[in-house]
């Protein structure tokens, strides 16, 4: 019997095969349960994971008042046989934004998935009779619809082998920068703006240097050492390690990884404010890099920044601030003029009675910051005024960053990365200049703890007071904010559209544009957020 039953268990492990990919999808977007922040999705999202449809399993306990074994395995079959077909369903109308990479970590998972599964199949088949078919089914039943905790099993399993495998990646990569005397390594962090202010500066370093970003938002320990040890080289000049954290130590441990000798920070907000626990943590996170920095080192600090301005430095390196309303600002912007074709600002430097203006196809005063931080540190590496103006006219759009896009007669301007309130209200502001019909679409935004409420509902109430001509809100429950913002301030509530996936966004602006039409995307929530 052990080899029929094995046959029999066919079907039922091709969807536990495809049903575990969902599932390490979902564990990937919450960092493989690092500071159990996936056990806190499932539990924010029980509904969804453990959906009704998966119950059906149950149904096999019917098999208990028949003693007909075909019967039981025609219908263990045919059962798992209709989830394979709706869960193939579901990936086909599905709006996942992110997909699952298949990285050496992931490949290890599901080996390691497959085989723990297998083994308890190839047990059962051992012990396997007519009096415990039935209990045997139901058990492996049981597994599949807890699919998304079995998966924490070989997650486990496999923490030793990710630990060394870690371990090894981190010494080579500390090994190979040590080496590299030379290299003028920077860091870059902050609430939000992090990866514009990267391809900004390295945009304009490359007139002088051979700079290397940190690709995409590698901006983790091991994305870091990723770049440190696939792609920087003896013949890079500066390296610029983008920075992220979620929680007090993050920005310590990746200085203590590349240790900087520069460091940048764009803005201190809000962001990730429930894991952070308070806006002082988020504050002393992020001045970990400045704290890192050598005596000789350069911190370039925003003056307009209040949380910025406050916190007292326990570090005597130099520092220089940039700003736009301080008149204390060692590099600063004025006479600002916006444009739909781009941004043109005059620059003064602290103890230099010149005027230089500069022109950039970027849109936006965020990028007028992440310009000035820029042209604070090129200026200490010794370029020249026409170089920095060089490097700024050639500065190009970040992918989904006030970006402009084309399609057909409709013009997106896509602010779809990780949207802050800070940053949603310049997505605004450009909105606003641009000619023709408004269209606003927004999921809202997310990671605010106890201050999300608040700030999206003030975020509906600037939407109504840019005098937008539609709304467009993506997920009902996630963007009751901003429609309670929307309402307070009289919006007509006609030009409201709720819809709960964002690929029946464009199908509905195509049913709203005008002749000439501008379309706000205020943030992509990933796909763990989803309300569909």
């Amino acid at each position: 019997m052990a080899k029929e039953f094995i046959l029999s268990t066919i079907i039922y492990f091709v969807y536990v095969f495809l049903k575990s990919q969902d599932t390490i999808h979902m564990l990937q977007q919450n960092k493989y349960n690092r500071k159990q922040t996936y056990l806190k999705w499932i539990n924010k999202n029980k509904s969804k994971v453990f959906k009704d449809i998966s119950l059906i399993f149950i149904l096999l306990a019917i098999f208990f008042f028949t003693q007909n074994i075909l019967l039981i395995k025609i219908g263990f079959n045919l059962l798992y046989l209709i989830l394979i077909i709706n869960l193939i369903s579901e990936r086909k109308n599905s709006q996942n934004k992110l997909p699952l990479k298949y990285t050496s970590r992931v490949k290890r998972l599901i080996l390691t998935n497959t085989l723990i599964t297998l083994t308890l199949i190839i047990i059962m088949s051992i012990f396997v009779n007519k009096n415990n078919l039935v209990i045997f089914y139901l058990i492996l039943g049981i597994i599949a619809y807890l699919n998304s905790l079995y998966i924490l099993i070989p997650l486990i399993i496999n923490m030793p082998v990710e630990s060394l495998v870690g371990l090894y990646f981190k010494k080579k990569a500390i090994h190979k920068i040590k080496n590299m005397q030379d290299l003028k390594v920077i860091g870059i962090t902050g609430s939000y703006g992090k990866t514009s202010s990267k391809n900004i500066l390295n945009d304009i370093l490359n007139i002088k240097y051979n700079s290397l970003p940190t690709p995409k938002n590698f901006n983790t320990p091991f994305g870091l050492m990723i770049t440190i040890n696939n792609y920087l080289d003896k013949f890079t000049d500066v390296f610029i390690a983008e920075m992220g954290a979620c929680q007090k130590g993050d920005i310590k441990e990746l200085c203590e990884l590349v240790h900087p000798k520069y460091g940048i920070i764009t803005k201190i907000g809000v962001a990730h404010l429930a894991t952070f626990g308070s806006r002082e943590n988020i504050m002393k996170t992020k001045f970990e890099l400045i704290e890192a920095l050598p005596s000789d080192g350069l911190g370039i600090l925003n003056a307009d920044d209040t949380w910025q301005k406050k916190y007292q430095i326990k570090n005597n390196c130099k520092i220089k601030r940039i700003g736009i309303d301080s008149e204390d600002a060692d590099v600063r912007a004025k006479n600002i003029t916006l444009s739909p074709n781009g941004t043109k600002f005059d620059c003064y430097f602290k103890k230099d009675d010149k005027t230089y203006t500069f022109e950039t196809k970027l849109l936006g005063y965020a990028n007028v910051y992440n310009i000035l931080s820029a042209i604070a540190l090129g200026q200490e590496f010794g370029m020249t005024i026409e170089q920095l103006k060089a490097g700024v006219a050639k500065a190009k759009p970040v992918e989904h960053r006030l970006e402009l896009k084309r399609n057909g007669d409709i013009t997106i301007i896509d602010d779809a990365y990780n949207s802050n309130p800070t940053g949603a209200k310049m997505a605004l502001d450009v909105l606003k200049m641009m000619p023709g019909k408004h269209i606003v679409v927004t999921p809202g935004m997310i990671e605010l703890g106890e201050e999300e409420y608040n700030k999206n509902k003030e975020f509906g109430m600037q939407i109504a007071e840019t005098k937008a001509d539609e709304v467009i809100l993506v997920g009902a429950a996630k963007t009751k904010p901003i429609l309670d913002g929307l309402k307070e301030k009289g919006y007509n509530e006609n030009k409201i559209h709720i819809i709960n996936d964002v690929l029946k966004a464009f199908p509905l602006i195509q049913t709203l544009k005008d002749k000439e039409t501008y379309v706000l995307l205020e943030n992509d929530l990933p796909d763990i957020f989803n309300e569909k």
